[in-house]
């Protein structure tokens, strides 16, 4: 169970009891009748974990932080993002691929890049679509093509999204447009040139949660439905919602229980999602390991496919590069899932003679 009490500054408070529940897990969402004098313009909220332990604001703010495991300085990584992004959009193109922006919806925001393999081939190519982090509310498309040319070196077709960024969408605005995305891309594939049945959905941190939410077998908004995935790649993410309530990273998300709760895949149906790998980098913080360890269980727990896995060495920032190293655990995996292999059967390095 978990648990989020609440005082509310300056309001007459009626007390109230919620419980939102479902298959997996329960919310519960306490207000207190806390004289205002306690908390005039706060609002304070401690935040129960799973295993009972209650997680004042501070921790949340230090457990949900990544940066806080590598000194605070994150930038450093993003730059990576963006010369590794570079240096693989100019090797695809060197080796023949093609890259097209695409709409998948009226909006500007609303965008993909597109590479496909330019050689001919006896059938059409798997397609790795990437989704990027940044907390709902940083990054872009043109940020996260560091994998694109591992992929065209295996004969894949690679994507990356765009989405309307936080605060301008609404979380929930911005699951359905990657949905939407998805939507389209499977009913672009055969015009576009690549196969619609296997499609491999990667993402990193916020995007490894909005891969997981286009990978809902159960669709929890009507009309945004998607066919069925080959494989779901979800590095470092954060699956159950709730602790950010009241964070300095809920500023632009505006978060309440019943908003989490609808936007959170932990506490929704996941019966039937796509074979799945769940990881995370050796250096990150107890919550975000927790939150992996647990989506991974519970995916295992609904019949799906799952492995879970740490990857010594590595943070929350740098794990994700790995996607674009085909010798490495994620990357090596990854490629399996796009060619049919088993996740938890990936082929190992060769040795050298």
């Amino acid at each position: 169970m978990v648990e989020i009490r609440r005082k509310f500054a300056g309001i007459p408070l009626i007390p109230e009891f919620h419980i939102f529940s479902s298959k997996i897990g329960e919310v519960k969402l306490l207000r207190s009748t806390a004289p205002p004098s306690e908390c005039q313009h706060s609002e304070a909220i401690n935040f129960i974990s799973p295993d009972g332990k209650e997680m004042p604001l501070s921790e949340r703010e230090r457990e949900y932080s990544p940066s806080s495991c590598i000194g605070g300085n994150y930038m450093p990584f993003i730059e990576a993002y963006q010369s590794k992004s570079h240096a693989s959009h100019q090797h695809a193109t060197e080796s023949g691929a093609k890259w097209k922006t695409f709409r998948y919806g009226t909006s500007e925001t609303q965008r993909l890049e597109l590479c496909m393999p330019g050689q001919n081939a006896a059938r059409p190519p798997a397609l790795l679509v990437f989704i990027h982090g940044g907390y709902w509310q940083e990054l872009s498309a043109q940020d996260s093509l560091f994998a694109a040319s591992c992929c065209i070196a295996r004969g894949h077709a690679f994507c990356a999204l765009d989405y309307t960024l936080a605060p301008t969408a609404s979380l929930g605005e911005i699951v359905a447009e990657c949905r939407l995305a998805l939507r389209w891309l499977t009913d672009s594939a055969e015009t576009l040139g690549f196969d619609a049945s296997r499609i491999v959905v990667a993402g990193s941190s916020a995007g490894a949660h909005l891969a997981a939410m286009v990978g809902l077998g159960v669709v929890p908004m009507p009309g945004q439905d998607v066919p069925p995935l080959r494989g779901l790649v979800l590095v470092s993410g954060i699956y159950d919602l709730h602790p950010l309530i009241g964070t300095s990273i809920d500023t632009a998300l505006s978060l309440d229980s019943e908003s989490a709760m609808a936007v959170s895949p932990a506490f929704l149906a996941l019966a039937g999602m796509a074979p799945s790998l769940v990881c995370w980098g050796e250096i990150e913080t107890q919550e975000f390991k927790r939150q992996s360890r647990d989506f991974g269980q519970r995916l295992v727990a609904a019949g799906t496919p799952c492995e879970s896995i740490e990857i010594p060495g590595r943070n929350h920032f740098d794990v994700i590069l790995d996607l674009s190293n085909p010798a490495s655990e994620l990357g090596r995996r990854t490629l399996a899932m796009l060619e049919s292999q088993a996740v938890f059967r990936a082929p190992e390095p060769a040795r050298a003679p």
